[in-house]
């Protein structure tokens, strides 16, 4: 986070950062990250607010460390590479989001239930205890990584990673086997919660559409990471979802203010979808 501050853009390259619009930058002190340029504000705002909510979850690490950033062709961090932004067709005074570039990440396919189950066409049934009793730590431990992201995609109402996948069924029943959107694997093993600039605000907008989905894929999970867990009771007790995110992004983001924060409707959703995971949580332990 430092570097992506402090550290000049000695250049930008396009691909491998996803959209047309977005580049690969190299920063001066030698490492890289990836520009995200929104279509619109919205876009730049829910990749950072999602950010943050995973670090208000305990799960921040799954996510690559995110910056915002300030396009200023004659700024100092932006003006060795002044030509390729005239190229870029990025407005001046826009923000955008640096992530950092992580090497070595593989593709990831969806383990069974939610593999296997929803590619043969049947509902999503939470694994049993005598399922899980059977289960090596290796593959609780991945367990517990995908629940982790089912339900942080739930809070923040993200249809565009394994949703998205689960949509994709009605064309293509052989979806489920293939590589997850928007997820990948480090070398550690560790999932990586990649773009996720749907979430709270853009997804929000679309629960109607989405929420079919994506709430029966949380209902399908009953392992979770103890400490993940705890952090949804104490923002269910305290009712504080919204007010820990916006103390967090305000202290730890400089940018804040020029993408601004949820609308009270989204702070009041969010925490509704905390209570939610909550109840669905206490469900889990009263079977």
């Amino acid at each position: 986070l430092s570097a992506a501050r402090a550290a000049r853009v000695a250049s930008l390259e396009r691909g491998g950062c996803g959209r047309s619009s977005n580049r690969l930058a190299r920063l001066s002190d030698g490492s890289r990250a990836c520009v995200r340029y929104g279509i619109n504000p919205e876009q730049i705002q829910g990749e950072a607010l999602s950010y943050h909510l995973a670090g208000v979850l305990g799960m921040q690490e799954r996510l690559p460390p995110m910056a915002l950033a300030l396009v200023e062709a004659r700024g100092r961090q932006w003006e060795p590479v002044r030509e390729e932004l005239r190229g870029s067709h990025w407005a001046e005074g826009a923000v955008v989001s640096l992530t950092r570039w992580v090497d070595n990440l593989t593709t990831v396919v969806a383990p069974a239930p939610w593999g296997a189950e929803a590619s043969a066409g049947r509902r999503l049934q939470p694994l049993s205890a005598g399922e899980l009793d059977g289960l090596p730590p290796s593959q609780l431990v991945e367990l517990v990584q995908w629940s982790d992201l089912i339900l942080f995609d739930y809070l923040t109402a993200n249809f565009d990673r394994l949703v998205s996948n689960l949509f994709s069924l009605q064309w293509d029943p052989r979806v489920m086997r293939r590589a997850t959107s928007n997820l990948l694997r480090a070398p550690d093993g560790g999932l990586v919660f990649m773009d996720n600039e749907a979430g709270l605000v853009h997804g929000y907008r679309l629960l109607a559409m989405w929420d079919p989905y994506n709430e029966p894929l949380l209902r399908s999970v009953c392992v979770f990471r103890e400490g993940t867990a705890r952090r949804v009771a104490e923002l269910h007790r305290r009712r504080s979802a919204a007010a820990e995110l916006r103390r967090r992004y305000r202290a730890r983001e400089p940018l804040w203010a020029r993408l601004g924060f949820l609308s009270e409707r989204q702070a009041e959703l969010l925490q509704a979808r905390v209570d939610f995971v909550h109840r669905h949580i206490a469900h889990c332990r009263a079977q």
